[in-house]
């Protein structure tokens, strides 16, 4: 058992506080890790049209038919210039898009065949990372949802802080 006495919480939330900004650096370098991890395997197979952020947005849609604004809301797109994204993924035949019926405002977009494509290729290197990981021992089961658990958590507390602000 632990005891923190008053005395020592300045030091002990100084060290909170360099061990939380490191995590924030990790989440931040990773994802552009990511980025640069699905860029290689789309030049190792030949793909040059799109950028990795396209081709996540594709693997992320899936087989969903959605909304722009969904993108955000459903978590499928984390950046800006979604419109940008879309309209240069629909003009290179990546994505279908049709004007909504009830809203004519509103665009509904999908993958068209070429989409799938990219999507099938980003799910092939996911999956090859998932039994590597495993595989070789660099994170089991309970680590990934270790992982996923302290993540929710900070989504969970940053977005009640961003609803407490407004």
């Amino acid at each position: 058992m632990s005891f923190h006495s008053p005395l020592n919480a300045p030091a002990d939330h100084k060290a909170f506080m360099v061990d939380y900004l490191d995590a924030l650096s990790l989440v931040e370098r990773l994802h552009r890790l990511l980025l640069d991890v699905i860029k290689d395997e789309f030049e190792r197979v030949g793909v040059l049209e799109i950028n990795a952020v396209q081709a996540l947005l594709l693997f992320n849609i899936g087989d969903n038919e959605v909304t722009a604004g969904e993108l955000k809301t459903r978590g499928y797109y984390q950046g800006s210039n979604v419109s940008y994204n879309l309209k240069k993924l629909v003009e290179m035949g990546y994505m279908h898009h049709q004007r909504c019926e009830v809203d004519r405002r509103s665009v509904r977009v999908r993958l068209t065949e070429k989409g799938r494509n990219i999507r099938d290729v980003v799910s092939g290197l996911f999956e090859r990372h998932a039994e590597g990981l495993e595989g070789r021992g660099v994170l089991g089961r309970d680590g990934i949802d270790q992982i996923a658990t302290a993540l929710r958590r900070v989504e969970r507390y940053w977005s009640d802080q961003i609803r407490y602000i407004y």
